[in-house]
């Protein structure tokens, strides 16, 4: 028996040496080859510890399996029970070393799709809804991955076959109470793989939801996190995107227009503060170029109601430059058209004879 063991021990140092050989001249040849290119070497980073377990269970099995026996009839081997544990372990570790490795890869290559389609550009519509596809598709791979794994994992005990062979004999009335107890939970996972396909909603778009403004943060399969404006995270289900009316204000593009609106007085200068609206718009980075109009939409009572629309290129740009055309328009009528601010008249008449001659009329009943 000693000589099998030391046998096995010889080619388990072979083939760890040549697992470890093997693990580090990968990396280097990766880093050589693709020396310019940071992202290979993220993968080489990410993918070393996999890639070694991998090859290092690998070595055990073949260890195993050349050095020493099966056969019960082999007297001078270890124990058949020994064995077989020992080849389940290897077999185990190697299907977890190979699920986990595969799922690294999974990943890396989503990230790359992302790193590809950045949102800090100005008209990312396409770069979001990427974004938003390449988050689901990476929970769902990485499931699938694991799923996979595990169940490759559980065919290989024979006991586990068995068991599981007797337990979908008995499953039929367990999936009925599963199903109806997941029901919500399915209905979110198959609203959120809708959302990704449909692209109704996308990763950074501004929307209202819930009488609440902000941006799309983050979209999993059974929810979706908003941002808000004061930075509160409005945690919604997935359903609620597919079943109830929202506002999205980035659906086809990023570009929105805006408007401000002040009340003035009849005697304002709407020529002038037409011309200095273009003088402010054209001042500041925050307008895009493409819309910058003033114009009177009402005239009653002691005022005239005044608006200004203009565009930006996303829903916090534009919300900056209104509040900055706001602040312009109030400091340019309070020192340049005083005449234009806004006063409430009372004219005060005196009474005639005739009201006089109406109040001194005797009272009748």
């Amino acid at each position: 028996m000693s000589d099998r063991w030391i046998a096995f021990t010889v080619v388990l140092v072979i083939g760890l040496a040549v697992a470890a050989t093997l693990s580090l001249s990968t990396g280097l040849l990766l880093r050589l080859v693709f020396r310019r290119r940071p992202a290979v070497h993220v993968l080489v980073r990410r993918g070393r510890l996999p890639l070694r377990l991998l090859l290092g269970s690998i070595a055990v099995w073949v260890a195993l399996a050349t050095a020493l026996p099966v056969s019960p009839a082999d007297t001078g081997g270890v124990p058949p029970s020994v064995d077989r544990v020992l080849a389940v372990l290897a077999r185990l570790v190697t299907i977890g070393a190979l699920t986990w490795f595969v799922a690294v890869v999974a990943v890396w290559i989503q990230d790359r799709g992302l790193a590809r389609n950045r949102v800090e550009r100005p008209d990312n519509r396409t770069a979001r809804r990427v974004r938003t596809q390449m988050m689901l598709l990476r929970r769902l791979t990485v499931g699938g991955v694991v799923v996979v794994g595990l169940g490759a994992a559980l065919f290989t005990l024979p006991g586990v076959r068995a068991l599981g062979a007797s337990v979908l004999a008995s499953a039929g009335v367990v999936s009925i109470i599963a199903g109806l107890a997941a029901q919500s939970t399915l209905g979110n996972v198959i609203a959120g793989i809708q959302i990704a396909l449909s692209d109704s909603v996308r990763f950074d778009d501004a929307v209202i939801v819930e009488d609440e403004w902000g941006w799309v943060e983050e979209i999993t399969l059974t929810y979706v996190v908003v941002r808000l404006w004061d930075d509160r995270r409005l945690v919604l289900p997935s359903t609620w995107f597919t079943t109830q009316p929202f506002q999205n204000w980035t659906r086809n593009h990023s570009e929105l227009l805006g408007s401000v609106e002040l009340d003035l007085d009849w005697r304002a200068d709407v020529a002038a503060l037409r011309e200095h609206v273009r003088e402010v718009v054209g001042g500041t980075e925050l307008w895009d170029g493409r819309v910058a109009h003033t114009q009177v939409t009402d005239a009653v009572g002691g005022t005239v109601h005044v608006r200004v629309l203009v565009t930006a290129r996303d829903a916090p740009t534009l919300f900056d430059l209104r509040c900055h055309v706001r602040e312009e328009l109030v400091a340019w009528v309070r020192t340049e058209d005083p005449d234009g601010l806004p006063r409430t008249r009372v004219e005060s008449v005196a009474a005639g004879p005739a009201v006089h001659t109406a109040l001194d009329l005797p009272a009748t009943g």
